[in-house]
């Protein structure tokens, strides 16, 4: 009486409108339904046999790995809600080559459970099935659909708004910040400019005596009236002092260089994308950037471990960098010691800044990320430095921890990934 054959219940499986995939012990992929072809886009030829995460790498990596050991270890069926998080694997909300409805959205929800084989062999059944064409068989439920549809556009143009009025406020910040330094940076142009100009009005004059004796070859009489000239003229002295002037002049030149070079790198207002730099290099222009700030407060002392390149927004760290940096000189009354570090931990690297300042006080520690807090007198600060700070840092998946003693100093240190995290794409919801 029982004729339901093994090509018929293929048949069913083919025919449902939901995602079958059947995986061996070690999670590797033995079938799945056409369903998973047509909403995948992938060929199960071709995935037969591989790894599950290597066939969908844009899976929920630790999603995927709690459900697994549910099922194994507790032998447990493991239902995923689409309300509950995002889908476990990325598929079209249509068949490739279909017209995708008004809504172009795929609620996905997923069932994982473990069974054994006819050889006691165990198997993992993966289901998956798009909660959003069930929802379309009930008018409530599809009005709380196109409902939600809406308040999930109002938020991610609200997140975009957001996003945006952040992206200007930390322009404004460092705007402002290179503004209260300009006059320090002028003052650092101004004096290497001073002594090349006054060098030059010298090498001017020296240059016109230098002609009167090359003149004087052709109209003197004798060689011991050149002499004569040459030592009234006071030729060795210029012929010393020459070549001391023209070092000293292309010092002050490079000098100049070196400070626009530093407010160039620091400067990158556009920059938006995560590239490999060196953070060292970013410290040191930075370190050239607030010299002026730094040089009557405090002696820096840099200790710098060896670094990997690190995956970053290199003028935003700077920023972070000139911000904990002129922090310091500010909390430093007299003459103090800025120590700059940097450091290595597994996959982080680190830097830091102490100052051997007045410190901060406890009961206002826990505020000092706070936007327009500040300890600093009125006209001093802005109070957005150190909340900026830490918006990038949370930006690049890093932190920022503070120590501080009152009397003895403070040290901010930065951690920040050398590799920033692979970000899965999340499904946006249409109206």
């Amino acid at each position: 009486m029982d004729n339901f054959s093994p090509e018929l219940f293929s048949s069913l499986v083919e025919r449902i409108d939901l995602g079958v995939i059947v995986l061996d012990s070690d999670l590797c992929i033995l079938r799945w339904n056409g369903f998973i072809s047509q909403r995948s886009g992938k060929n199960q030829s071709l995935a037969s046999g591989r790894p599950f995460l290597e066939v969908f790498p844009d899976a929920d990596t630790q999603s995927f790995a709690k459900i697994v050991e549910l099922a194994r270890d507790r032998g447990i069926h493991v239902y995923n809600h689409w309300l509950e998080q995002a889908p476990l694997v990325q598929l079209r909300a249509e068949a490739a080559g279909e017209a995708v409805d008004d809504a172009g959205l795929h609620l996905q929800s997923s069932l994982f459970f473990p069974f054994e084989g006819p050889g006691g062999e165990l198997y993992f059944g993966l289901v998956l099935f798009d909660t959003g064409s069930i929802a379309k068989s009930s008018a409530h439920l599809e009005s709380a659909l196109k409902a939600l549809r809406s308040k999930q556009v109002e938020q991610n143009n609200l997140l975009r708004k957001l996003e945006a009025a952040n992206n200007q406020l930390l322009q404004s910040e460092k705007l402002a910040a290179i503004g209260q330094l300009a006059a320090g940076v002028a003052h650092e142009i101004n004096n290497p400019i001073g002594f090349v100009f006054s060098n030059l009005k010298t090498l001017s004059g020296y240059v016109q005596d230098l002609l009167k004796i090359i003149d004087a070859v052709d109209a003197v009489a004798d060689l011991d009236e050149l002499r004569q000239l040459k030592r009234g003229l006071e030729y060795d002295y210029i012929r010393g002092d020459v070549g001391a002037l023209i070092d000293e002049s292309e010092d002050g030149i490079d000098r100049v260089k070196r400070i626009i070079s530093a407010l160039k790198d620091f400067s990158h207002i556009e920059e938006e994308e995560f590239r490999p730099a060196d953070l060292h290099r970013g410290l040191d222009t930075t370190l050239n950037v607030v010299n002026n700030e730094l040089k009557y407060k405090a002696e820096v002392v840099k200790e710098y471990a060896d670094l990997p390149e690190v995956e970053c927004i290199a003028s935003q760290i700077n920023q972070v960098a000139m911000n904990l940096l002129v922090n310091a000189a500010h909390a430093i009354e007299k003459f103090g010691r800025i120590t700059l570090r940097t450091g290595l931990e597994y996959d982080e690297v680190w830097l830091e800044v102490e100052d051997t300042g007045k410190g901060i006080e406890p009961k206002v520690l826990n505020r000092i990320f706070e936007p327009f807090f500040t300890t600093k007198p009125v006209g001093k600060g802005t109070g957005l430095g150190l909340a900026l700070s830490y918006t990038i840092v949370q930006r690049h998946n890093g932190r920022i921890e503070v120590k501080s003693e009152v009397g003895t100093g403070t040290r901010f240190r930065v951690y920040l990934p050398i590799k920033q995290p692979v970000e899965r794409p999340q499904p946006e919801i249409s109206p």
